[in-house]
């Protein structure tokens, strides 16, 4: 178990009363930092709006513990499995099978959730959970009247593909069995993230658009020294967790090493899950360079992008609500596989004036990256209009309308409101 700032106690009174609300969050993370990072967001929001709120995280990541977490949040890291370039999956850490890491995940959730009890469970983006290894917990929960929420990001793949998806994984039958509400972190002007699945008409009814999620400046102090770079103007180029992102990155540097570079400097951002050969690679170009450095992660990116004249992105659902938050200028190049996510996000952005796009054409199958077209987007971008220009109405409510959502999720049930019901409906 990692330990965060404000640890959650797991002990009742003595006469089995409890202190407080409390809520388990479930957060998958196989791969980069998207979940966890969302979740946070939305767990420090309700702490600050519910003073006696004890949240506890269950997470895969490695680095749950590099950031900030509000007075009465805490976590549990579960072992971490990771996506292989061929797709599938594999124990990150633990020298054992992919079967018996899910098992001892699976263990651990289970475990968490019967000695926390919480009021309320809030799951991110996958309704059964990596594997099936929330099923249990799901069931658990809802026999002792626990309120369960699906959160899920504006969008999530290709539509037909997320059918597909969903029904192999289970995950539609998980939803229509054991959840309350679902909430969208998104627009329903932008994406129906959940239009393809055929949902009954009684779940439709329970889907919620929150907007996009707010952030500011992280409170506390930051001690990072950054590169020289970052003292003036420049732009900041960010793959956020950086394990898929090296398209970009290589993109970007050819481009400074091209004989018209882009006339503003670059500082690229990593990313934690770079491989360790692919960022030696690329550090070994940018030493060549005058106006480009680079960081390997910065936990408070935030600061970084701030301070930065522009962002240039892949497009992930995090760096876009930090990029809307902050108002700043962006180019995203989106990644096409393997999912969609990030070209139907760019695209709908560029339709309404919140973003410039610029695919991939490599990723797309359309040709090869050429160093003149990166630097024409990077100089276009300097004359580019800030977010807040193209007005879209409730574009950053997500966490307030979270916070208003949530005094009715945490509200203690009565017995006689304790049956096991979904969206009004009797489930067998």
């Amino acid at each position: 178990m990692g330990l965060a700032n404000g640890a959650a106690s797991f002990d009742d009174h003595g006469d089995g009363s409890r202190s407080g609300r409390r809520a388990l969050f479930y957060s998958h993370d196989t791969f980069g930092l998207g979940h966890l990072r969302r979740t946070r967001a939305i767990a420090n929001a309700l702490v600050e709006a519910h003073p006696g709120l004890s949240i506890l995280i269950i997470s895969g990541s490695p680095v749950v513990g590099s950031f900030e977490y509000g007075n009465g949040v805490d976590y549990v890291r579960v072992p971490g499995v990771v996506k292989q370039p061929n797709g599938d999956y594999t124990s990150m850490n633990l020298k054992v099978d992919l079967d018996e890491a899910v098992r001892l995940r699976e263990a651990i959730i289970q475990e968490t959730a019967e000695k926390f009890a919480p009021d309320l469970l809030v799951v991110d983006k996958e309704p059964a959970g990596f594997r099936g290894e929330l099923l249990p917990t799901l069931g658990m929960l809802r026999r002792r009247g626990a309120r369960i929420v699906l959160g899920v990001r504006d969008v999530m793949d290709d539509p037909a593909l997320l059918r597909r998806e969903w029904e192999r994984k289970g995950a539609a039958d998980a939803l229509l069995r054991h959840y309350d509400d679902i909430v969208v972190y998104g627009l329903r002007s932008f994406h129906e993230p959940l239009a393809s699945l055929g949902l009954p008409e009684c779940v439709e009814k329970r889907i919620r658009y929150t907007g996009y999620l707010r952030r500011e400046l992280p409170l506390e102090p930051h001690f990072v020294e950054y590169p020289p770079v970052a003292h003036g103007h420049f732009v900041l180029v960010t793959t956020g967790g950086g394990g898929d992102g090296d398209h970009l990155i290589d993109w970007v540097i050819s481009a400074y090493e091209s004989e018209v570079p882009p006339s503003v400097p670059a500082l690229i951002c990593f990313g934690p899950f770079i491989s360790r050969e692919q960022r030696r690679s690329f550090l070994a170009r940018i030493a060549r360079l005058s106006r480009v450095d680079a960081i390997a992660f910065d936990a408070k990116l935030e600061n970084l992008m701030n301070r930065a004249t522009a962002i240039v992105a892949m497009g992930g659902y995090n760096t876009f609500c930090e990029i809307l938050s902050l108002d700043k200028p962006a180019l995203i190049v989106p990644r096409a596989r393997p999912r969609l996510e990030q070209t139907i996000r760019a695209r709908r952005a560029a339709e309404l004036g919140l973003a410039k796009v610029l695919e991939d054409p490599e990723e797309t199958g359309r040709g090869r990256r050429e160093p003149c077209a990166m630097t024409r987007a990077i100089d276009d971008l300097l004359r580019s209009p800030r977010p807040s220009q193209a007005y879209v109405a409730g574009l950053l409510d997500g966490l307030d309308t979270i916070v208003e959502a949530s005094g009715g999720w945490l509200a203690r049930r009565a017995a006689s409101d304790r049956p096991l019901t979904l969206f009004g409906e009797a489930v067998a």
